[in-house]
């Protein structure tokens, strides 16, 4: 069970304290316009589509479509479409990628650098594993739903180079892998297609499907932060953690709100040396997120894996 103490406050206010005169335009991820939109964006065989997660411009794809299905559903709240709060996954993407944290962190391969395919994601990068497990479950859950006006055979996720047997590929391989994941996704789709449901029950079915997603992937993917700087392998484990209290806070994922609070979080990947508050080419803002986040270890005993219950 994760609870909210009165000093988890501090770290929700770290993450919201930049909204007052900030510039809202350009809130957009990276490529967010150059990324396919619908569904006929992407090849079809054999009557499928046929989508690369590797591949950041696809895997955004993926993102945007479900923004766009989703949208209408959220006009009861903000009639444009800046509250739906699945706008925190496509976020959360694009800064990893923009940070470098989407590429390989060995360097064995140029995948992910500018020196080589820049729009490649690396299987061997944690972040950009976690996030296949909540970019796949969630846009497949939606397709199952119904809600993405496809039948639940109709699209095909290609799979990484290596590894394969770690993820899930279509709607049927997720629900037998991962049935509780997906049944958790499936109830946020559920409630948002009810007229009754407030904003702050869509809150609570979205983290908790995010948290159970979130677990999971956490323990399949532990080793990858082998791969990491101490600092960086760290900043994730903690990520994890504070995670938990955002879930717990119900924090709004919408679109500006994501996009202010993102203006806290590390600009590039940790490197040996760094030590938060004293990081130079950081802001204030970062320095100080990041070493609220550094303190989360010392109080809460489940860092070692992304461990989290919402009730």
């Amino acid at each position: 069970m994760a609870f909210l103490p009165p000093w988890a406050g501090v770290l929700v206010y770290f993450f919201c304290v930049s909204l007052a005169g900030s510039d809202f335009s350009d809130l957009y991820p990276p490529l967010w316009l150059k990324s396919p939109g619908q569904f006929s964006d992407y090849r079809v065989e054999n009557g499928k589509y046929i989508i690369d997660p590797w591949v950041y411009s696809e895997r955004m794809g993926m993102y945007k479509i479900l923004v766009n299905k989703t949208a209408s559903y959220f006009e009861n709240f903000v009639p444009d479409n800046e509250q739906n709060i699945l706008w925190g996954l496509p976020l959360q993407n694009g800064w990893q990628f923009r940070t470098g944290r989407l590429a390989d962190p060995r360097r064995r391969k140029d995948c992910g650098y500018e020196s080589g395919d820049l729009l490649c994601i690396s299987v061997d990068s944690w972040w950009a594993d976690m996030n296949y497990f909540l970019c796949a479950l969630p846009f497949l859950a939606a397709v199952d739903s119904g809600i993405m006006g496809i039948s639940s055979d109709e699209v095909m996720l290609l799979p990484p180079p290596k590894d394969q047997t770690n993820f899930c590929l279509n709607v049927s391989s997720c629900q037998s892998s991962f049935p509780e994941i997906m049944s958790k996704w499936n109830a946020f789709y559920q409630h948002l297609q009810y007229p009754s449901s407030s904003f702050e029950d869509l809150l609570k079915y979205l983290w908790a499907a995010h948290a159970s997603t979130l677990e999971n992937a956490g323990k399949i993917f532990e080793d990858r932060l082998e791969y990491y700087s101490k600092p960086e392998a760290d900043f994730g484990r903690n990520w994890c953690v504070a995670v938990e209290y955002l879930a717990a806070s119900l924090f709004p994922t919408t679109l500006i709100i994501t996009h202010e609070f993102q203006k806290g979080l590390p600009p590039r990947m940790l490197v040996n040396g760094d030590r938060a508050p004293f990081i130079s080419d950081f802001t204030d803002f970062q320095n100080a997120v990041l070493l609220v986040l550094s303190f989360l270890p010392r109080l809460d005993n489940s860092s070692a894996h992304c461990l989290i219950a919402i009730s």
